[in-house]
């Protein structure tokens, strides 16, 4: 199987004035991305809006299958590439902060809920989703979602590669001086995990935030394929199915476990 070229766009940095500034941001990294022999665009938490919204947050929110995401659509089906993107959306009452899977042909794939919420603003402005594992078939490949403080759980990517996850697309809002979880923690998650990991952060100053960058792609050996600076950047690698099927083979992680000595873990 043929590996699948993946983009990871970090920025555009700072606030954005609007949601129409970010799409047309994602409209010009869809275009570099396809250029580039990419079918996958993964974009950082809160893309659309902007993470530091204080109490904008109800005002913008939208559903998964809101305006912004049929433009979304659109975008997509243009370039003839899939995007992954974060947003907060709106059901009934409860806003959650998510993340949406589009596919090359503009259909919605999979949209994920942020289990793991992190620091005061998400606890007191989005409702925890409840699905661990949402997953999508895209290129013959499958790709799993998480946002951000969920890939530092090691159950949680654990669950994904035990659910079959082969690339797991983790859009990102990472604040300094945390730089350790995407130089060293995402490559380790990949490595334990054996899959894909397709972290994509915010960078530059936001309101009372500063966000680290430093965007990666993981691979299932450890290495890591494609990495970022600090600043606004897309960079491009590949997720090779074959690699991950050698590398569970030779170390064979998840056949090796034995689950009746850790349900005391809960």
């Amino acid at each position: 199987m043929a590996p699948l070229r993946t983009a990871l766009y970090q920025g555009p940095s700072g606030v954005p004035s609007s949601v129409g500034d970010s799409l047309a941001a994602l409209d010009a990294a869809a275009r570099r991305a396809s250029a580039a022999g990419a079918r996958l665009l993964v974009t950082p938490e809160m893309y659309l809006t902007g993470y530091a919204l204080g109490d904008a947050v109800p005002g913008l929110a939208e559903a998964a299958d809101g305006p912004a995401a049929a433009r979304v659509a659109r975008i997509a089906a243009e370039h003839g590439l899939g995007i992954v993107y974060g947003y907060p959306e709106r059901d009934g009452r409860d806003v959650f902060n998510s993340a949406q899977l589009i596919g090359p042909d503009g259909e919605r794939l999979a949209n994920y809920r942020k289990t793991h919420l992190f620091g005061d603003f998400e606890r007191t402005w989005f409702t925890p989703g409840d699905d661990a594992v949402v997953q999508a078939e895209f290129d013959g490949v499958r790709i799993g979602l998480l946002i951000c403080y969920d890939v530092e759980f090691p159950e949680t990517v654990r669950a994904h590669a035990l659910a079959g996850t082969e690339l797991l697309a983790v859009p990102t809002a990472l604040m300094r001086p945390y730089e350790f979880v995407p130089q060293t923690l995402v490559p380790a998650r990949a490595y334990e995990s054996q899959l894909h990991v397709a972290y994509a952060n915010r960078c530059g100053p936001e309101g009372d935030f500063d966000f680290a960058g430093q965007s990666c792609l993981a691979g299932p050996d450890g290495a890591v394929r494609a990495r970022a600076g600090a600043t606004e950047e897309l960079v491009v690698a590949d997720a090779d199915p074959e690699l991950l099927r050698a590398v569970r083979e030779e170390t064979p992680y998840l056949e090796d476990r034995r689950p009746e000595l850790y349900r005391s873990l809960g």
